[in-house]
């Protein structure tokens, strides 16, 4: 209210930098952006991913497992073209399940 507006603006503009340094200083700051999306979200999923798929890939018959259902019981056949497996529950309770659907090994110490 003491300051003109175009006094104010006019100190203002002399400290800003120009629209180059600020589209350099924009991108500088959405690469960093990535880069911390990349290292906290995307690396440790993508392990996460790989380490399962191992586990999937070593599954052989007699093998305990838990299904994404919560089932636990013990793999009787695999079927790799279909990518099927049949799980024995007990009791002489088998059940077909999809591979993927397979969450754990419990005997796997993580």
């Amino acid at each position: 209210m003491l300051i003109s507006t175009a006094l104010a603006s006019a100190g203002a503009a002399a400290d800003a930098p120009s629209a180059t340094e600020a589209f350099m200083l924009n991108m500088l700051l959405i690469m960093v952006l990535v880069l911390l999306f990349y290292v906290l979200l995307i690396m440790p999923q993508q392990k996460r991913f790989k380490k399962h798929r191992e586990m999937l890939d070593s599954i052989k018959k007699g093998d305990k497992i838990i299904t994404s259902g919560g089932f636990i019981g013990k793999v009787d056949k695999i079927d790799t073209e279909k990518n099927e497996v049949i799980i024995d529950l007990g009791n002489n309770v088998k059940v077909t399940a999809l591979r993927s659907s397979i969450q754990a090994k419990p005997d796997d110490k993580k």
